[in-house]
């Protein structure tokens, strides 16, 4: 399969060389605009696992995305708001930075059925448990999406803790500021039941799983504050 289908939009499931090397342009530039400008400081690279993956970050700043450019130089892939999509340019080039569209209040089916198609395609895929952008420091009620997929795949989860974006772009704030960031990196969190991958995925794992993820990820977010 290279191709998957959300909504009214199909999006390449194997990236084009001209991805490939678009994604790596683009994510050169990212990572030098978050070392100089923001002075990012990336703690726990070796807690990230062989692909595929889910990394789980926090999420207060809409430059959260960007600091995953810190985290890994191979290509990422993204859901994003549908509206995105609506423009074809704009689109293409999202896609070919490895975003593909979802439909926000929704359970959308076909969307959780692409991120499935991407993890077992090999590739990892960046889901922000918080759903939204927060705001303080506590991690709470987060979504279950990312303990559902990564039980239904048997990929692990790493958790991520993002601190300073807020300062550097909060709510409301037009032009980033020149702020410090910290990114930390914790250890994965398995996703195998019994040491295998699960057709079926019990409610009561994916609210363990859950309940994992929201500690490791106040631990992350916690720490990150704490190297600030």
């Amino acid at each position: 399969m290279e191709h998957i289908k959300v909504g009214e939009y199909e999006i390449r499931l194997t990236p084009s060389i001209v991805d490939r090397y678009f994604y790596g342009f683009a994510r050169g530039v990212v990572d030098f605009i978050n070392r100089s400008y923001f002075q990012v400081r990336v703690v726990g690279k070796e807690n990230i696992p062989s692909a595929p993956f889910i990394l789980a970050p926090t999420h207060r700043s809409n430059l959260d995305t960007l600091m995953m450019g810190s985290v890994y130089r191979r290509r990422l892939r993204y859901m994003g708001k549908d509206s995105l999509w609506k423009k074809k340019f704009a689109g293409e080039v999202l896609a070919a930075l490895g975003g593909f569209p979802v439909a926000r209040g929704t359970a959308d089916r076909e969307a959780l059925n692409a991120c499935v198609a991407v993890l077992k395609a090999g590739q990892p895929l960046v889901l922000f448990p918080e759903g939204m952008r927060r705001e303080g420091d506590k991690v709470e009620d987060i979504l279950d999406g990312a303990a559902y997929i990564g039980l239904k795949t048997g990929v692990p989860i790493v958790p991520i803790g993002i601190a300073g974006s807020d300062r550097a772009m909060g709510k409301g704030v037009k032009f980033p500021l020149p702020k410090r960031c910290v990114v930390v990196i914790k250890p994965p969190i398995s996703t195998l039941i019994d040491g295998q991958v699960g057709s079926k995925v019990p409610r009561s794992k994916v609210n363990e799983v859950t309940d994992s993820l929201t500690r490791a990820l106040q631990e992350a977010y916690d720490e990150a504050k704490f190297r600030l």
